[in-house]
């Protein structure tokens, strides 16, 4: 058997970047850093937002001339 061949593991804090999503969980990082929890999703919150990823609502925008 090979020595040494498992990573160490942390027990990690995990914070929402809304700053109310705070739990721990196993991870081989100390500290995880997301960006949406259950306590920020419109999924759970019933709020209607637009979740941008990679600039696809103003690529939109442009192309139809929406705004």
């Amino acid at each position: 058997m090979k020595k040494n061949t498992h990573p160490k593991l942390f027990e990690a804090e995990v914070i929402c970047q809304c700053g109310k999503g705070k739990w721990t969980t196993l991870s081989t990082k100390d500290r995880i850093s997301v960006e949406i929890c259950s306590m920020c999703h419109p999924a759970w919150t019933g709020e209607q937002r637009i979740v941008d990823t990679e600039g696809r609502v103003e690529r939109m925008n442009r192309r139809y001339n929406l705004k």
